[in-house]
């Protein structure tokens, strides 16, 4: 076994391991997040606002942030995704 097929193979097993400790984790916070739920609301808001304050954003319940988009879009095109790409065709 050559030195990069070994950091291959151990790159591979410390993936795997790194993996099923997030799984493992991730079960275990849920399940005590469902024993433990208002403990578990007090704990997960203290983190946010620790994070807010070294200017992390955190994703909402609904999955939005209070973050503005970073992509620029021009408010007047009334063009839908369909129409550009039929305007796009007919440009060959």
């Amino acid at each position: 076994m050559t030195d990069i097929d070994r950091r291959i193979a151990t790159a591979k097993r410390v993936a795997t391991g790194y993996r099923n400790y997030r799984r493992a984790r991730d079960r275990a916070l849920a399940r005590l997040s469902n024993h433990y739920p208002e403990t578990y609301k007090e704990l997960l808001e203290q983190e946010k606002i620790s994070d807010e304050q070294l200017g992390k954003k955190w994703l909402d319940i609904d999955g939005s942030t209070d973050a503005t988009d970073s992509v620029h879009t021009d408010t007047t095109s009334t063009y839908t995704r369909g129409d550009r790409e039929e305007a796009r065709s007919g440009e060959d």
